[in-house]
């Protein structure tokens, strides 16, 4: 095994390309969780709690056990006594809720798992499920709504995390000196993560060893905790999720149904499948958390900032400790005179715990500062852009070291003409198209440029193929065609004869798929698998015998699946047969290195949005969305393009439509796709992304990062600024219902 920082070359590899997996989705051949089915399987089906807060006095089974099919019915009395993961990022064992299933008998929110019937038909263990009666002490004391606590002015509620509190320079005394000043609170509704595919475990235990199938974001990190709820080690764990159905962060961390799954599997001595409802995935896979912030901004007569106050509040549970930090990301967005002040605190309610949600707190953080960007512009009488262009910041303000690469200013033009912002008219409702009341907004993206280690395994095959394997996963971005791209680049084989393994945690230890780091992190540990690989060819081609008898190993290129020196040549799939080999593989990692501690890693973008409004109506609508973005290198235009409509689409929700809502007891009443409002078809505008090509080699050697996130920054903003320069009305709630615009 070799080390790579990814420094010792750079790569120009950059193509559009269909996704590689695109006709097994198609045709039905991918294997995602719930397809798995194994011999003897049976099923599980979780009984949840209707009440939020409280105690389970007792369980009445009697009549669900005698149900056609059921074999157990696990529960807080009959459980197999386990072990918490330490949870721990650092460790790889993260889960999203600490809180091991049936743990004791405190309720902490509706829809918390009490029982787990088993039987030998999804239908049976469904039809025993509604036949389990619970008997509740209830508490009247719970709390659904952060917003009850705030008194609308002053501090944010909740306990403030001493580890979010962070200042630069003085800006307390900079906001008191500034002749120009703003402050006003926003918030953002709870979003649920609204994914294709349900969560699903099939978990399987032969002797000690566990193999479970999930649908998850994180098959190393799943590994990891159950060895230690287990107290088995890591190897006798395999963790496999080849293709999921989207995840957006809900299936970054194990939930507690993976655990009651594999109890039970191991108890019955049969397989267990247990495939949550819609239901279900509302009330017990996390969301993106309710969110109060406080902004205050102070700045010159010019337009200069002079400081910046960004405070946050965001939803936790007693289950499970979430924190967001919306406002952590603000001190690096703009040149504020070196003084900025950030906090994020915590309200615990009864829900079940929050997790990452599409660029997790960034999204929510950027709402709020980019919305009082605009809002200061108007009060300086000053346009938007050149407001932001002012206060551009030419290095990272909370730390003066330079940008690896920064091409926000390129960004704003290009977005700017491309959208035709200089026709914007300030005025609000001064641009009307026949009964339509036009508006127009735009904001700054963002998102930080991560990478973490990697290892993976490169292997050069008899029959001509290659096989690139790592224990990542591929959510849908396009993780598969990236490597085998990659791969077909190095080697010049073609993309048709690379398969591709991802998806189980037996393969060399990949990263989440998250934070927008997938690509960045992966393709260095690719390039020095195959460096090592290539390396043992040129072994075989130079030892004695060989084609290339005693030559300099750094002479022999790779050509189209030759080695060549000079004007020699030999085929890979000769080389191999001579030596009697089907495989030569080489397994390798990379990790950043100390360019970390020599630049600010992240990336930058601009959004532009047309809303049109129709008061006689009341109808709003958005009608295009503007997008530049610079990622880096493009490893794939067309699926990165794609990501980034992806994240617009989900703005548009944050924006518009998309919020939880409880009844009187905590119930989430809007808990199913058809009262759960998502953008559709019918409210898509015209969507325009435009990528900027400027490699970061800094960052890895492909030049690329992520691009997952940052798509979904700054649109709910954007949309926000758009309607009041439509209508005059300032809504800082997402999402804008047209209630607000009406009452406003």
């Amino acid at each position: 095994m070799t080390t790579d920082t990814g420094k010792t070359r750079e790569y120009n590899l950059s193509a559009e390309k269909p996704r590689i997996d695109g006709t097994l989705k198609l045709t039905g051949g991918a294997d995602y969780a719930a397809d798995r089915n194994l011999p003897n399987q049976t099923y599980g089906y979780p009984v949840t709690s209707t009440i939020t807060s409280g105690k389970l006095v007792s369980l009445e089974l009697d009549e669900a056990l005698a149900m056609p099919g059921v074999l157990d019915i696990f529960h807080h009395d009959n459980f197999d006594q386990l072990s918490r993961s330490p949870n721990s990022f650092a460790d790889e064992n993260l889960t999203s809720e600490p809180r091991l299933p049936f743990e004791d008998n405190e309720i902490h929110y509706q829809g918390q798992y009490i029982a787990l019937v088993v039987a030998d038909t999804l239908n049976h263990a469904r039809a025993a499920a509604m036949k389990v009666k619970a008997n509740y002490e209830r508490s009247d004391e719970f709390l659904t709504d952060i917003k009850a606590l705030d008194r609308g002015e002053g501090e944010l509620p909740g306990e403030e995390q001493p580890g979010d509190a962070s200042s630069i320079g003085d800006a307390d005394s900079a906001f008191e000196s500034a002749s120009v000043k703003l402050d006003h609170r926003y918030s953002i509704a709870q979003e649920n993560h609204s994914v294709m595919e349900m969560h699903a475990s099939v978990a399987q235990w032969e002797n000690d060893m566990l193999t479970i199938y999930e649908s998850s974001q994180g098959v190393v990190f799943q590994r990891n905790a159950l060895s230690k709820i287990f107290g088995i080690p890591p190897e006798k764990v395999t963790v496999i999720s080849h293709f999921i159905g989207s995840g957006f962060g809900s299936k970054l961390f194990m939930w507690p149904h993976a655990i009651m799954t594999a109890v039970a599997a191991r108890r019955l001595g049969r397989p267990v499948k247990t495939v949550l409802s819609r239901t279900q995935e509302y009330l017990a896979t996390g969301y993106r958390p309710t969110s109060l912030q406080r902004v205050r901004l102070g700045a010159d007569d010019s337009g200069k900032l002079l400081s910046i106050h960004h405070d946050g509040c965001n939803e936790s549970s007693p289950a499970g400790k979430h924190d967001d930090t919306v406002s952590g990301a603000t001190p690096k967005m703009y040149d504020c005179g070196g003084n900025a002040a950030v906090t994020n605190r915590l309200v615990t309610v009864n829900k079940c715990p929050p997790c990452p949600m599409r660029a997790p707190g960034e999204a929510s953080g950027n709402f709020a500062l980019e919305t009082a960007m605009d809002e200061l512009a108007v009060k300086l009488e000053m346009d938007p852009l050149a407001l932001r262009k002012k206060n551009f910041a030419a290095a990272d303000p909370t730390s003066d070291l330079p940008w690896s690469s920064n091409h926000l200013k390129e960004c704003w033009d290009d977005a700017a003409s491309r959208f035709g912002w200089d026709k914007r008219n300030p005025t609000p409702g001064a641009m009307q198209d026949g009964d339509e009341i036009i508006g127009y907004g735009m904001a700054t993206q963002s998102w930080e440029a991560m990478r973490q280690h990697c290892s993976a395994r490169f292997g050069f095959r008899a029959d001509g193929s290659l096989l690139v394997a790592c224990g990542t996963q591929d959510i849908g971005t396009g993780t598969y065609t990236i490597v085998a791209q990659t791969a077909s680049e190095l080697t010049g084989i073609p993309i048709e004869m690379v398969d591709v393994r991802l998806g189980d945690s037996q393969l060399p230890s990949g990263p989440l798929s998250g934070g927008s780091m997938a690509t960045s992190t992966v393709l260095p540990a690719v390039s020095a698998a195959f460096d090592e690989a290539l390396s043992q060819l040129k072994s075989l081609a130079t030892a004695e015998g060989g084609v290339f008898e005693n030559a300099d190993p750094d002479t022999i290129e790779i050509q189209s699946g030759k080695l060549v020196q000079g004007d020699r040549s030999v085929e890979i799939t000769q080389l191999l047969a001579d030596n009697q080999l089907g495989l030569i593989d080489g397994e390798a990692s990379a990790q950043p290195g100390d360019e970390q501690n020599q630049y600010s890693f992240r990336s930058f973008g601009a959004v532009f949005v047309e809303v049109r409004w129709d008061p006689g109506i009341s109808r709003l609508r958005v009608a295009r969305v503007v997008s530049t973005i610079d990622i880096g290198r493009a490893i794939n235009p067309m699926t990165a393009r794609n990501q980034v409509e992806g994240g617009i689409v989900m703005g548009i929700g944050m924006g518009m439509f998309e919020q939880a809502e409880f009844d009187q007891n905590g119930y989430p009443y809007n808990n199913n796709l058809a009262d759960y409002i998502l953008p559709v078809n019918a409210d898509m505008p015209k969507v325009e992304v435009d990528l900027l090509d400027y490699p970061d080699y800094r960052h890895n050697a492909f030049g690329a990062r992520g691009v997952g996130e940052i798509g979904l920054t700054g649109v709910a903003a954007a949309i926000s600024n758009a309607v009041y320069n439509a209508t005059g009305k300032r809504i800082r709630d997402m999402p804008i219902s047209i209630e607000k615009l009406l009452s406003a």
